[in-house]
């Protein structure tokens, strides 16, 4: 998206998708794909409220000034490389002048379509073994009787998922082992060791959250149910 269309940084549903493609542009590279680490990274400044425009602007901050040096040894291969910089330009929009009110866009899904992706999450809950997740399909199948009204407000919607999804994660982090823990900490730790100098503690604390979250759902097979993974 052209970030001089004045409605780009209010598309609140493609937040994920803009910095993907944004990242992979200011990289030069098409094909890169975005590890664990990125996705949970993003998860964070979407969840702390980071404007998308500041992450874009960080973005090209960070690759400016790696660009600027007489030596680049090696690629930006993280957008955790970025966080100081998407940080930074955050806190600079956080102090600047009131702007333009922001204004609702409109949902990039239809009906239908989250109808199917809604459908989809509690199918896979249910065919979990044991079907430990049986609650967490049965609030999705009452948000379905009355998708309808709920399509009417999807930032409402995306609250209730999102506390679905805690719930669903607390289930799935019961039934780990100390071993599948420590071995999603160790994957955390060997990824983010030559970025901890750009993050503060709470930065830390928050991205260690959304990893582990991650991780174990991915462990355990299980889907995303925000609207922001209806990619």
């Amino acid at each position: 998206m052209n970030p001089s269309d004045e409605n780009w940084q209010y598309n609140y549903f493609n937040y994920f998708t803009e910095v993907e493609e944004h990242f992979r542009r200011a990289r030069g590279t098409g094909l890169f794909l975005l590890s664990t680490l990125d996705w949970a990274l993003v998860e964070m400044w979407k969840d702390a409220g980071v404007p998308l425009e500041a992450v874009i602007r960080g973005i090209d901050q960070a690759f400016e000034k790696w660009r600027s040096r007489k030596s680049r040894i090696r690629m930006i291969n993280s957008l955790a490389y970025c966080a100081q910089a998407v940080m930074d330009e955050a806190q600079a929009m956080a102090g600047a002048a009131p702007g333009k009110p922001v204004r609702e866009a409109a949902a990039p899904f239809s009906l239908e379509e989250l109808r199917a992706y809604l459908e989809g999450n509690a199918a896979a809950l249910r065919a979990a073994p044991e079907s430990p997740y049986e609650p967490v399909a049965a609030a999705i199948e009452r948000i379905l009787a009355d998708l309808e009204s709920h399509y009417l407000d999807l930032e409402e919607l995306e609250q209730r998922l999102s506390a679905l999804e805690d719930k669903m994660v607390g289930i799935a982090r019961a039934r780990q082992t100390e071993e599948d823990l420590f071995q999603i900490r160790r994957e955390l730790d060997a990824q983010l060791r030559p970025y901890r100098g750009k993050m503060t503690a709470e930065q830390l604390a928050m991205l260690e959250k959304q990893y582990l979250d991650r991780g174990i759902m991915e462990r355990a097979g299980l889907p995303r149910l925000s609207l922001f993974y209806m990619r």
